[in-house]
């Protein structure tokens, strides 16, 4: 059976509501105040979670504005940016974690991030976050994964690109390094994604491969992927959040507004509660409706000793008689009382 898992006081797992993080990345728009709402409207859609990425352009890339560094893509939003300016553009101050992460302790909300190299680690472990975060394009970086497992704290890894043979490998590497505690999301790295390229039906295979809990890193817009993960084992979510798409912003395009967030929490939540078990027959609930199944009536007054024929039975509404299929075993039999039209057929009557 696999585990629940335990980051800072919120169990996940499949006995638990959707684990819901809402991924800031770059839409503070390189404000603080800005950064600070988004954690607020967060808290007030439900999410359990706000992460950062923890980088700076120097970590990431060298400052080169040409050739391989710059994005070569017309699919790609970032198309004719090199790497360097668009990770000053999309960085969070490492100044600003704290204040961020103190405002979401503030709020009830669990605050982490995405290290993407060493000197982030080192820096988070100072901020004592409660988990990591390994982006996809860092899931083959086994260096990486071993510093991040070796600090003995939750490990919620990204899978997108991956190969089944790289996701083995990866995970042995946390494993070996020290981490006993492992989510996998599954992930299409594409910017927005489509929801014909998400292939939900991975989790579940993915689970019985890696023995581990298994959620999604969702790029498509709306909700309805997201909610459909839930019914596959799917017990995290992943979303990106701005405040308004029409604001701008390196990730704003494929971001969830407010209101969005707020409906995600909700139906994933319904998704989980309407799982339940494998169940026939009445709920508890449903014990009161049967009353409203046809059954079977004596639509005619009948003297004692009377034949009962078809027309002096009716399978109608509510289901106070014998059930319609006694039919049959009526017709042709007396009545040894007198009855009135409108009685329940029981078996007394004859």
């Amino acid at each position: 059976m696999i585990k629940d898992i335990s980051i800072g006081k919120r169990m996940i797992g499949r006995q638990h509501r959707p684990f819901i993080i809402a991924e800031m990345s770059g839409n503070h728009n390189q404000s603080l105040e800005r950064a600070l709402q988004i954690v607020e409207e967060a808290a007030k859609a439900g999410v359990d979670a706000v992460k950062l990425q923890t980088y700076t352009a120097d970590t990431m890339t060298l400052d080169i504005h040409d050739g391989d560094f710059c994005i070569d893509d017309p699919n790609s939003l970032w198309e004719g940016s090199s790497y360097y300016s668009l990770y000053q553009q999309a960085y969070t101050p490492w100044e600003w974690h704290q204040p961020i992460f103190e405002r979401c302790n503030q709020l009830g909300l669990i605050a982490f991030s995405s290290p993407f190299d060493h000197t982030a680690v080192d820096f988070l472990e100072t901020l004592d976050v409660p988990a990591y975060k390994i982006a996809s394009f860092e899931n083959t970086d086994h260096r990486l994964i071993q510093k991040i497992a070796a600090t003995g704290k939750p490990i919620i890894m990204s899978t997108g690109m991956a190969t089944a043979a790289e996701l083995d490998e990866s995970v042995l590497v946390a494993k070996e390094a020290g981490c006993k505690d492992l989510i996998l999301l599954k992930c299409t790295s594409t910017y927005p994604a489509s929801p014909e390229n998400t292939n939900l039906n991975t989790i579940p295979h993915m689970e019985k491969l890696f023995q581990c809990q298994i959620g999604l890193s969702d790029h498509t817009m709306g909700v309805g992927v997201s909610v459909a993960s839930i019914v596959l084992g799917a017990t995290v979510i992943e979303k990106h959040f701005t405040l308004s798409r029409a604001d701008g912003g390196v990730d704003s395009a494929f971001s969830m507004e407010p209101e969005e967030m707020k409906q995600l929490v909700i139906e994933a939540e319904r998704a989980w509660q309407g799982m339940g078990t494998v169940k026939y027959g009445p709920t508890d609930a449903e014990k009161a409706s049967l009353k409203h199944r046809r059954s079977l009536y004596i639509a005619k007054n009948l003297q004692e000793g009377e034949v009962i024929t078809e027309s002096h039975l009716k399978a109608i509404r509510p289901g106070f008689g014998l059930p319609t299929q006694y039919a049959d075993v009526f017709i042709g039999r007396k009545v040894k009382q007198d009855v009135r039209r409108g009685t329940p057929l029981s078996w007394d009557l004859v």
